[in-house]
């Protein structure tokens, strides 16, 4: 199993919360600050408002060119110039999950186009996703994305495009969390 990657809502942490917003769904627990920790374990802080899990994954909704083209254009986290950050949980209605696989990747990319906007963003933006689902989380998508702060406006526009889209018709909870990290 691939590590698990921790987002723990708190009081400690090297990322700053800025704004948390409900777009649609029950809120998450009002946290100041925000930590990520890689760990085969999952654990979070005993002391958080909140904490979600999720594993590295895309390859449910790619196809082979798909993830060629994202890898190659995508750049890595952590990168000094990104102080900026969105982690963005989702979930979506069982009317999705009981889509076949080939009916949700045709709502995904074919109709809504969602890998082929991304990748208009990049490499200003990086992302990765994270599935919860399998975990038992209460979302089935922690997305997370770093930028500069000059690129927040195309960060803006490229939320918006995706929430127009028919897929986020689908969505039933998404909380919008944006962060700014903190000096090392």
């Amino acid at each position: 199993m691939s590590a698990i990657t921790t987002f723990t809502g708190g009081e400690t942490g090297r990322w700053r919360i800025v704004r948390h917003e409900v777009v649609t769904g029950e809120p998450l627990a009002p946290a100041g600050r925000l930590d990520v920790a890689v760990e085969r374990t999952g654990r979070g802080s005993l002391d958080a408002g909140w904490v979600l899990r999720g594993v590295p994954s895309y390859e449910r909704y790619v196809n082979r060119r798909e993830r060629a083209e994202l890898e190659a254009a995508s750049p890595p986290l952590g990168r000094p110039e990104a102080t900026s950050a969105a982690l963005i949980p989702i979930t979506k209605s069982p009317a999705w999950w009981d889509l076949p696989q080939d009916e949700r990747r045709e709502v995904f990319e074919e109709g809504s186009h969602h890998i082929a906007t991304g990748l208009r963003y990049l490499p200003a933006i990086a992302r990765r996703l994270h599935h919860g689902r399998d975990l038992g989380e209460p979302f089935d998508f922690l997305t997370w994305f770093e930028f500069s702060p000059p690129d927040a406006a195309a960060f803006e526009e490229l939320v918006a495009l995706l929430r127009e889209t028919h897929e986020w018709t689908y969505v039933v909870r998404e909380v919008d969390i944006r962060l700014v990290r903190d000096p090392a």
